[in-house]
């Protein structure tokens, strides 16, 4: 039976009945077996190889510590002998018992979840010469869960010894087991939750990244760097101890947290500058290893539905204003009293403008056609960064109405004309009165004064 045989029987496994509850899961040691592709030429120090000149592979992460929720019952551990007898894969079996492996429930039930494991394998050639070079080689493994899933890289080391008589690979001129395996251990990995990360404009990053090493090993070199649009710069970088932020307000996990394992970087405010391919690269006096982050940041764009004139017949103009990235779009419909709404397509747009922030605006115009009943214009936003997409509305009243309209208006203007005339009128007349009153009480009171002096 081959692999395919083994995944059917797990998945069978997992979707019989007797799961208990979660909080009774227990650890449970099962082998993960995935399909791979060995890349045997080319030299490189992490990341995909870029040759492709690949054999079928097998790898067999045995004994890895998984949470069981009961589903593994009756699950048996992998037997080479279920392997085709005749062109049979590369196949390597990996201890994990100096460096656990993560997230090794995604990778065990990724058949079973409808996704698909990426796995490539290839020569990996140490950071230092070491004198045990010769009697043994290494390989890294680059795994990824499709649909966002986890992304892991190890670098295993072979465990058997050619002077000692063992057989060799023909391939890989390697020593083998008896059973046709080529025999490692697992020393050193690193890993990210999440390939890509979506996050609002002028919200805090954080950027997951951890890594786990044999005994014996120190971590010397922390490092992240940005890869944008063909340029790359350096983010931050901690060395022996000493960190140094390149990006402002950017920031590592606690130093007692670092040491234990977790690279996470912080970045505050993440504007548009931020966004791209950020790489986590650990080094170890003997191994350098790295994960991948693609970030993308997004702004909702604001809409707003205006008339551009009141000729007729009159314009709307549809602004969309403040989102990223550069991809929108925008659809009009119109639509009449008691009908359905009918899509619009001669609208017009304004050139694109980009503010200083780098968020970008548009403009939409259309030319409204009530009709004799009138009609609703629709303009509808659709954009990466909004769950659905936003509408604005507005009425467009026929020309028999907007006439009558205006008639109205005109009219209630004269009325409110008329009474601030005959308001003024009367106020003028009543202060003429009160200065008449008020002058012929200063004579009065004048008269009598001169008559004294007389």
């Amino acid at each position: 039976m081959g692999t395919g045989g083994w995944c059917l029987l797990l998945c069978l496994a997992l979707s019989g009945e007797g799961a208990t509850d979660t909080a009774e899961r227990q650890w449970r040691a099962v082998d993960v077996v995935l399909d791979c592709f060995l890349v045997e030429e080319g030299k490189h120090h992490g990341g995909f190889a870029s040759n492709k000149n690949m054999v079928k592979a097998l790898l067999v992460l045995r004994q890895v510590p998984v949470l069981d929720d009961g589903s593994l019952e009756g699950f048996t551990d992998f037997q080479v002998s279920t392997l085709a007898k005749d062109n049979p894969p590369v196949t390597f079996e990996a201890s994990v018992n100096l460096v656990q492996i993560p997230h090794a429930e995604a990778l065990l039930h990724a058949d079973c979840s409808e996704k698909e494991v990426t796995c490539e394998i290839s020569r990996y050639f140490l950071q230092a010469r070491q004198a045990h070079v010769a009697t043994a080689a290494w390989f890294i493994t680059n795994m990824q869960v499709s649909g966002g899933g986890p992304s892991v890289s190890i670098v295993i080391k072979t465990l058997g010894d050619a002077e000692n008589g063992a057989v060799l690979h023909p391939m890989l001129n390697l020593p083998m087991s008896p059973q046709g395996t080529v025999l490692t251990a697992v020393e050193f990995q690193v890993t990210t939750h999440t390939p890509s990360l979506n996050f609002p404009l002028g919200s805090s990053a954080s950027l997951y990244c951890s890594f786990s090493m044999a005994p014996g090993l120190d971590l010397t070199r922390v490092e992240w760097r940005l890869q944008h649009k063909g340029s790359g710069q350096l983010v931050y970088s901690w060395d022996m101890g000493q960190g140094q932020a390149m990006r402002e307000g950017a920031t590592l996990e606690p130093e007692q947290l670092l040491m234990a394992g977790d690279a996470s970087l912080n970045l505050p405010n993440v504007t548009v500058k931020d966004e791209g391919a950020y790489i986590c690269q650990i080094t170890t006096p003997l191994y350098q290893a790295q994960q991948i982050i693609q970030v993308h940041i997004q702004a909702a764009p604001k809409v707003r539905l205006s008339l551009a004139n009141k000729a007729l017949p009159p314009t709307l103009i549809c602004n969309i204003v403040g989102y990223y990235p550069l991809d929108v779009t925008v659809t009009w419909t119109r639509e009449e009293l008691g009908g359905a709404p009918v899509p619009v397509s001669d609208a017009s747009y304004s050139s694109l403008r980009q503010g200083p922030e780098g968020t970008y605006s548009i403009s939409s115009s259309l030319t409204a056609e009530p009709g004799s009943a009138g009609a609703t214009y629709t303009c509808q936003v659709t954009h990466v960064s909004l769950d659905e997409p936003i509408e604005a509305s507005a009425w467009a009243a026929p020309p028999g109405q907007r006439t009558t309209a205006l008639g109205v208006l005109f009219a209630s203007s004269l009325f409110l004309l008329a009474l601030l005339y005959l308001g003024f009128q009367r106020w003028q007349a009543t202060s003429h009165k009160v200065c008449q009153d008020s002058r012929t009480l200063w004579v009065a009171t004048l008269l009598p004064q001169s008559k004294k002096k007389e």
